[in-house]
């Protein structure tokens, strides 16, 4: 049982909110949010933690020094990452591959000195966009629908091109598995989809959902990319407080989960597209805002990604209590509470 918790991104979207969920459930609990702060909006968070009781570090997962100097900890959450999957393409790669995966090394070595599990949050993004865009698919009238699988689940082939992103994520994964094998170190590898809900900064290339709340309620025109422009992608979607519960139940049986490697998401049952997202934001926030179309279709971009979650639904009765519209709603509100200072946070970013 996890006493003395490392949060590693954690003043970050998920980081923040997994420390501030795990403050409140288990007071009796360290809660260490490690974090260079270098996204724009992460400084935000920062308030809300010191508040929640936890401890904040600043330091960087690429100096092993700067984790080494930390105390021991008995479980350490993988949170930190460059996530834009658009990272690499139009600048150097060595930011993204530092952090990512040999981020993801050093917090292994930290693990490894003080025998500490590790939960390892990486990403739908290690399957291959070209294996994905190749399923066969109908297009219905707000979306495009699988035609021959519910999802993708955790033996999709990994051959293939996956963005820089992906493959720095699946290169730790990797990493995990043979610490995990080597060592006994017990760990858990979370194979997310999208992640969503408030204090989330979101972005054209990473946060879509929140980007879209946003644009609305600040009535940005926004615009259609690939695709036919249409709006037809699709994204399931898992509200941040649900991985928090999730990832709290992993912490509290280490050995029952060690070795494990799932998928988690929202599937068929949670899931948007573009357009549907562009009407439910309308409704939210009672504006309309013009939908353009924008170039054609970019290399790693997916036509539809549903997560098919049967292994982790095999190991826990745990399942997603928030559907799209109460993240969205969640996110809607949020967003109204906090527009100036969002708006500040993300001007130029």
């Amino acid at each position: 049982m996890a006493h003395r918790v490392l949060i590693t991104g954690g003043s970050g979207f998920v980081g923040a909110n997994l420390c501030i969920g795990l403050a409140e459930r288990h007071p009796d609990w360290e809660i260490v949010a490690f974090d260079n702060l270098k996204r724009r909006g992460s400084e935000l968070n920062l308030p809300r933690l010191r508040a929640a009781g936890v401890r904040f570090v600043h330091g960087d997962v690429r100096s092993p020094g700067d984790l080494t100097a930390l105390a021991k900890v008995d479980a350490i959450v993988e949170c930190s990452a460059e996530p834009s999957a658009l990272a690499g393409v139009h600048d150097s790669p060595d930011y993204l591959v530092q952090s990512n995966l040999f981020g993801a090394y050093h917090c292994l070595e930290l693990a490894r000195r003080d025998s500490a599990q590790v939960v390892f949050i990486s990403t739908s993004r290690v399957y291959p966009y070209g294996a994905l865009d190749a399923l066969p698919f109908r297009e219905a009238e707000t979306r495009f629908e699988l035609t021959d699988a519910a999802g993708v689940a955790e033996d999709f082939p990994l051959e293939g091109a996956r963005t820089l992103y992906g493959a720095t994520k699946l290169a730790a994964e990797h990493l995990v598995t043979d610490y995990a094998a080597v060592l006994g170190i017990p760990t858990v590898i979370n194979r997310c989809g999208v992640i969503a809900g408030p204090w989330q900064m979101g972005k054209v290339d990473q946060g879509v959902f929140t980007y879209w709340v946003l644009a609305h309620q600040t009535r940005r025109p926004l615009s259609y990319i690939g695709y036919g422009g249409v709006g037809k992608q699709v994204r399931d979607l898992i509200h941040v407080d649900d991985v928090v519960d999730l990832i709290d139940r992993q912490l509290g049986a280490p050995e029952e989960w060690a070795g494990r490697l799932v998928n988690v998401g929202g599937g068929r049952e949670i899931s948007l597209s573009l357009a549907e997202t562009t009407a439910l934001c309308r409704e939210l926030t009672g504006n309309e805002v013009p939908v353009g179309v924008a170039g054609s279709d970019r290399p790693g971009d997916v036509r539809v990604y549903l997560t098919d979650a049967s292994r982790l639904y095999a190991l826990t009765d745990w399942r997603p209590q928030r559907d799209a519209a109460d993240t969205l709603e969640d996110i809607a509100r949020w967003v109204r509470d906090n527009e100036a200072l969002v708006v500040s946070a993300l001007a130029g970013s």
